[in-house]
């Protein structure tokens, strides 16, 4: 794996050039919590320099604290607030994620910014979004998925399971919040006027259930859980138990892969032979979990794993950082003492970088971007 955990030692930030195919643009985060600064951290692996405003004494920590500039400031004093506002005119972009009308009684909503930026983009992470009748209201992921759908159909068939917080705060909220302030910073570029991004995690968790929305219109996809081919229904898509209490996975869809893992796993029978007959999917998982029960995943690993099964083993995220591939890919890092994964995705001719945070002081940085 790299070891990046000197750069800490390095000199501050703002003296040393930027990598990544965002270096040169200038983001100002509001310090929030969960995708906000995840959001605003894969802007800073990409390059962009980012100022983080926090509270003070409330300095933020962690991986998705790298790669700042951190600022500590009271927005509730009306001469800090003069001091932002002139941070901002230099900004290609901006980053909060308060509920709606936060920034607007601090004197730093979209209409003030933009009188003395056009082209600032303006970034809005919320769960609920900016309007509606749950915009005030207080929520988290679980909550933002679950009026989408995709909380209902992910988990055991008893009940549904919330898978982390990944589809609703990372995957519907910052993920797509990066990707409309790019939207945004591109049109801004042509046009020369910056515009709101309203990012809500109930939009982008809606988003990502779009092929699933498609297979129920079609008549592939059944309501409930464990009833259909991607939600652990069918005996060649799912996970099962090795005799050491660990776990496997595959996902052997498609005939050719499906034929490689009755080969390699033993499956003779007749029975197994219409894989995609669904009548037959409960009786055949149940065949299989006493087939993946007579080896350790370490044995089952030996025999599957680089096939065309589709395979692998269920690792925990220690185990994970020691995996050969993952290793061979250097998908993690060692930051600041702590193993981080690393930024993604890769860029060939401009790559990302994990960089130390750094505090200052708001009147140099205003000053340095004046400059």
């Amino acid at each position: 794996m790299q070891d990046t955990a000197t750069a800490a030692t390095q000199p501050p930030s703002a003296s040393k050039p930027r990598s990544g195919p965002l270096a040169g643009l200038r983001i100002v985060e509001f310090a929030g919590i969960g995708p906000g600064p995840f959001a605003a951290m894969l802007l800073a692996d990409m390059g962009a320099e980012l100022i983080t405003l926090v509270r003070p004494k409330q300095l933020p920590k962690g991986a998705a604290s790298r790669g700042r500039t951190i600022i500590a400031v009271d927005l509730k004093d009306n001469d800090t607030v003069a001091q932002v506002l002139a941070l901002l005119a230099g900004a290609d972009a901006l980053l909060e994620g308060f509920r709606p009308g936060v920034m607007e009684r601090l004197g730093l909503g979209p209409d003030v910014v933009h009188a003395r930026n056009k082209k600032l983009v303006y970034g809005r992470m919320t769960g609920w979004g900016q309007h509606g009748p749950l915009a005030q209201a207080a929520g988290h992921d679980i909550n933002y998925i679950s009026i989408t759908g995709a909380l209902a159909a992910i988990g055991g068939a008893d009940r549904p399971v919330p898978p982390l917080n990944l589809v609703g705060d990372f995957g519907g909220g910052a993920l797509y919040l990066v990707v409309g302030m790019l939207a945004a910073l591109l049109e801004a570029g042509r046009s020369g006027q910056g515009q709101v991004v309203d990012a809500a995690m109930c939009d982008g968790a809606a988003s990502l259930m779009t092929m699933f929305f498609d297979m129920t219109a079609s008549g592939r996809w059944k309501e409930g859980r464990e009833r259909n081919m991607l939600d652990g229904g069918a005996h060649f898509y799912g996970v099962y138990e090795c005799s050491c209490g660990h776990f496997i996975s595959i996902g052997s869809i498609e005939p050719q892969f499906y034929a490689q893992l009755r080969e390699l796993a033993g499956l003779d029978e007749a029975c197994f032979d219409n894989h995609m007959n669904a009548a037959n999917w409960a009786a055949l998982r149940e065949k299989l979990v006493a087939v993946f029960k007579t080896k350790s995943r370490q044995e089952w690993t030996a025999i599957m794993e680089g096939t065309d099964v589709c395979f692998a083993p269920v690792l925990t995220m220690a185990e994970a950082t020691q995996h050969p591939h993952m290793v061979a890919r250097e998908v993690f890092v060692q930051h600041e003492g702590h193993t981080q994964p690393a930024p993604a995705p890769r860029f060939s001719r401009t790559p990302s970088s994990v960089r130390p945070a750094e505090t200052m002081e708001l009147g140099d940085v205003v000053k340095g971007w004046q400059a």
